[in-house]
């Protein structure tokens, strides 16, 4: 059987090196780290995690928890890793970012069939089957010979990584732990607003100056799941009160009320030292970071260990590009994963290079593989970046891609348990025939 080429050791690569070198396929796995660090990029080990440590929720009845499910009967291998390396995040699956990377590195070094090359690659070998998993944040010569290989139908966007704060600079009299509606432990600190210190943090984020974009000299396309929270802030004053700051679910201690809004902070590693901003991706400028976000009730001597960043995101045009199997229409040797096609998400990106990799293995066997069942999640989102759409955007998981119940079901828990048993039962279904 031939080997395959991995350009890429982020979560898709990963995932799909494994996958492919516990089938006996030689694989040779490339990553430019460290001899090229991305802007967002700071660890020399793989799978690196950069704007966030959650990967959101575990519920069957979610889409983040169907979607995990689905991978998990495609035969993940990065799953474990977070499951070995999670931090307290009440329903949610968060990880100690650090941890799991170095759990994802030791299992791609350990494998006999992956040969890691630490180099930039700069062509793409159309006579060697090759997934390309480089990223969003894809630039110099490898840009340019996908630029050869698609014809420059690339799009480009910006997102976001929200700040880190120390838990020993919190204010811990006015931050309370909490996780929403009391589900799971009170893995969550929470900074609760009232309407005037909330108007007064909105007007302050709403006015405050950001940081010049220097890379960038046409229209500033902002990507809606990732979005600034700058930007939000300018859509309306209850925008985020909806959004990132919604206090449902919460009550205050002091006060004995819900908040007029609030944030919540999340664990950033297992000790515990660190948490993240939830929802504060940004791209103001670090003196003006200090200054807003110092507003937050709690924050007020926090100290940062991390200042938000923006950075370009380029994805392909994959409604034009791409097959439901994940290669180039025009040149078929070549497969693209990962979140360059517009799977949005630690695990959609994982997820991709899973289906990625069954598609290659299916082509080595000289088959073809297409999307999986329309019932799946994974089979809407392999539909959603490859079915025509003048106004292409990267695209995570959410129910509302799963085709309607024959019989409708009007609550909304039982309908998504519904959505996900039918889900599985489709996807159990195409794995057992796709093995064979």
């Amino acid at each position: 059987m031939s080997g395959v080429t991995i350009l890429g050791a982020g979560l898709a690569g990963c995932e799909a090196a494994l996958w492919l070198a516990r089938r006996g396929v030689q694989v040779e796995l490339w990553e430019q780290k460290p001899a090229v660090f991305s802007p967002a990029h700071k660890s020399e080990n793989f799978a690196e995690l950069v704007c966030s440590n959650s990967l959101k929720a575990e519920r069957l009845d979610s889409a983040s928890g169907l979607l995990k499910a689905e991978m998990k009967l495609l035969g993940s291998h990065l799953l474990p890793a977070a499951e070995a390396t999670r931090v307290a995040a009440g329903g949610a699956l968060a990880v100690d970012r650090d941890a799991f990377s170095a759990a994802v590195t030791g299992l791609v070094e350990a494998e006999p069939n992956i040969r890691v090359v630490r180099g930039e690659a700069a062509a793409i070998d159309e006579g060697q089957p090759t997934l390309v998993a480089t990223g969003p944040l894809t630039e110099g010569a490898l840009a340019d010979e996908i630029g050869r290989l698609t014809g420059g139908k690339r799009l480009a966007f910006y997102d976001a990584a929200a700040p880190i704060v120390t838990a020993a600079s919190l204010d811990m009299e006015k931050v309370f732990a909490a996780s929403r509606y009391g589900r799971g432990e009170a893995d969550y600190l929470n900074c609760p607003f009232n309407k005037a210190e909330y108007e007064a943090f909105h007007a302050a984020l709403a006015g405050a100056e950001r940081a010049r974009v220097h890379e960038f000299d046409g229209e500033l396309t902002v990507y809606e799941g990732c979005m600034p929270i700058e930007v939000m802030a300018g859509r309306g004053a209850d925008t985020m009160r909806f959004g990132p700051l919604r206090p449902v679910g919460l009550t205050d201690p002091r006060t004995g009320h819900r908040p007029w809004a609030n944030v919540q902070l999340r664990r950033e590693n297992a000790e515990g030292t660190l948490y993240n901003l939830v929802g504060f991706q940004t791209n103001l400028k670090f003196g003006e970071q200090k200054r807003v976000f110092s507003m937050i009730p709690g924050l007020e001597g926090a100290e940062f260990a991390r200042y938000g960043v923006m950075h370009r995101n380029t994805f392909l045009n994959s409604p034009e590009l791409l097959g439901a199997g994940l290669a180039l229409k025009e040149h078929p040797n070549v497969w693209f994963a990962g979140q360059i096609t517009g799977f949005e998400g630690y695990m959609e990106s994982a997820a991709c290079g899973l289906l990625a990799a069954r598609s290659i293995y299916a082509a080595l066997q000289g088959g073809a593989l297409g999307a999986p069942p329309p019932e799946t999640m994974l089979g809407q989102l392999v539909r959603y970046i490859t079915s025509e759409n003048k106004n292409f955007q990267p695209m995570g998981a959410n129910m509302g891609l799963l085709p309607p119940l024959e019989a409708p079901v009007r609550d909304k828990r039982l309908r998504y348990l519904a959505l996900a048993e039918r889900a599985m039962g489709a996807m159990e279904r195409w794995a057992a025939q796709t093995e064979k």
